[in-house]
């Protein structure tokens, strides 16, 4: 049994040989994960696995700053107060030197909030909320992730060629839907003051009654839809529509509508189409992504998902930080991340200085089925800089750091 006297004596024999027990403790540099892993299990899965493929590629090569990194992951639970629960936990019992992830916008906030008030880097790879580096920024908090904004602004353009008048609107009604459906609002009538929306359907998250949704919607007779709905919700909305004959002749826009984690289960009910943003990972060419894609089916023998590709990036951001601080000292950190630039599967993104915001784009294009799968089709890469707000707009939102 080791007792009391044996600890002392052997942290005594460590300090004259020049070790010191903190010494050991500090052989990796330890990082802080945490997720919705049992809430949303087919975007987190995928995540999980990209982030553990970073973490193999950084040690392979030797680490950063000499150590080798080390992720400490817990789930959140889905809900702001675990999250913060599990935060603390990370932060004050496992010593990481910063935070990264978190999944629906309400959660991402928490730990935002958290993040300022015990001045740790927190790194927010997923939550699209607007709020976390606009209205709620702070100086510790950058999110990776295109926006909702952004992802709204990139399919706006195509909704505002087509010149639909009466529109109808279904969203998640937490912060991620509201502020898509807000920023929809806005950007469509800055193209087409003349648009209305004639109904709007407010759907409790993975809690969706498909059938009176898309009923409410039918009687509306709209010209086309706007939809912020993502996993079984949009599922269940996408079987019972076409059961009802909704989407026939209809223009539907859906953001994130084209990921595979919410595409490939749509099989032959894949609506043909539908403007989405998302990931057509089998067609895109870069060397970037081909270099991902390859080293993910060797690990895995499966094809990547967006949240492959969030989990990989995130690692990769916090790595490159603590790379160009030369440091773990959180300070120096937050410092370098404000501009750093590095290298994605989707090509270099920087995180602005002014609001904390990655450059990280989407793919945007429409749906598609091919050999009874969804697809997408007739897509581009829309760079993330080139759907922001204008810098003199966002000093007005965001809060002085």
């Amino acid at each position: 049994m080791l007792t009391r006297r044996g600890v002392l004596t052997a942290a005594a024999f460590s300090t004259v040989l020049g070790l010191g027990l903190p010494a050991l403790a500090q052989s990796t540099i330890k990082i802080g994960e945490m997720n919705s892993y049992k809430v949303f299990p087919a975007f987190l899965d995928p995540y999980k696995k990209g982030w553990e493929l970073a973490v193999e590629e950084v040690n392979a090569a030797g680490g950063v700053l000499g150590k080798k990194i080390e992720i400490v992951s817990r789930d959140d639970n889905g809900t702001p107060g675990d999250a913060v629960r599990v935060a603390e936990e990370l932060v004050s019992r496992e010593n990481v030197v910063l935070l990264v992830g978190t999944f629906p916008s309400n959660v991402g906030l928490a730990v935002a909030d958290f993040a300022k008030q015990k001045k740790i880097l927190f790194i927010a790879a997923e939550p699209l909320t607007d709020k976390i580096v606009w209205e709620a920024g702070n100086k510790y908090t950058f999110r990776l992730r295109a926006s909702t904004y952004m992802q709204t602004a990139m399919l706006v353009p195509e909704a505002a060629k087509l010149k639909k008048k009466r529109w109808a609107i279904v969203y998640p009604n937490y912060e991620y839907g509201q502020a898509a459906t807000a920023a929809f609002k806005k950007l469509i009538k800055e193209q087409q003051p003349d648009v209305e929306f004639v109904v709007e359907q407010a759907v409790p998250l993975n809690k969706i009654e498909a059938g009176p949704v898309v009923q409410a919607i039918a009687d509306a007779k709209p010209d086309a839809i706007f939809s912020s709905l993502f996993a079984a919700d949009l599922a269940k909305f996408v079987r019972e529509g076409n059961t009802r004959g909704l989407f026939k002749d209809m223009a539907v826009f859906n953001i994130l509508g084209g990921e595979p984690e919410y595409l490939d289960p749509l099989k032959d009910e894949t609506p043909s189409g539908w403007y989405v943003t998302g990931y057509p990972w089998d067609q895109i060419k870069t060397p970037e992504h081909t270099k991902f894609k390859d080293a993910y089916m060797k690990k895995y023998n499966d094809y990547p998902r967006l949240g492959s590709i969030v989990g990989y990036s995130s690692v990769m951001s916090a790595v490159a930080a603590i790379r160009k601080a030369n440091s773990t000292d959180t300070e120096k950190m937050v410092a370098a991340m404000k501009g750093l630039t590095h290298s994605t599967p989707f090509g270099d993104i920087t995180y602005r200085a002014l609001d904390h915001q990655s450059t990280m784009g989407a793919y945007v294009g429409r749906l598609a089925q091919k050999d009874g799968k969804g697809v997408m089709v007739d897509w581009t890469y829309a760079d993330g800089a080139k759907f922001l707000p204008s810098d003199a707009d966002v000093k007005k939102m965001r809060p002085a750091d």
